[in-house]
């Protein structure tokens, strides 16, 4: 698509084409959302699979934006980034604790997510943590054996 867009510039100018980031970037995310304020934990559960590009790509840009979401919306609270891979499947779920949602679920992030997950045929539930507030995000991305590179 940047190659795409690229061509199509009116101007010559070249956009960069740096690799898409892939859940291997993951650490590095999480450090630069604990300089921004927001203490967060990681964990990976499970033997990683070989991912598709897009499928890569859909679940770091999930984890991405529930990290953004907590850094807006639950201010200095905490987080936590599961990554969990089964058979066929990868399982991303970040919770934070912080005072609670007070999104309806209807945000351009909530959207995103929405979109990446539909894409790939999985899973996505949103919405308060526990009782006392929070906010968890729980998607599931299916990998079939014929999409692994």
């Amino acid at each position: 698509m940047r190659r795409l867009l690229g061509v199509l510039r009116s101007d010559g100018e070249r956009l960069p084409l740096a690799p898409n980031p892939g859940l291997d970037q993951l650490p590095r995310l999480v450090e630069q959302v604990r300089a921004s304020g927001l203490a967060v934990e990681l964990s990976v559960s499970g033997d990683p699979l070989a991912l598709p590009p897009g499928v890569d790509l859909a679940a770091y840009r999930i984890v991405q934006e529930a990290l953004t979401n907590a850094l807006k919306h639950a201010g200095t609270a905490h987080a936590t980034v599961s990554v969990g891979y089964e058979a066929g499947m990868i399982a991303l779920t970040v919770v934070d604790d912080g005072p609670g949602a007070s999104a309806n679920g209807n945000g351009n992030g909530l959207l995103g997510m929405r979109e990446r997950v539909s894409l790939y045929g999985g899973t996505l539930e949103t919405g308060v943590a526990g009782a006392d507030g929070g906010f968890r995000v729980h998607a599931v991305l299916p990998v079939q054996r014929s999409d692994v590179a």
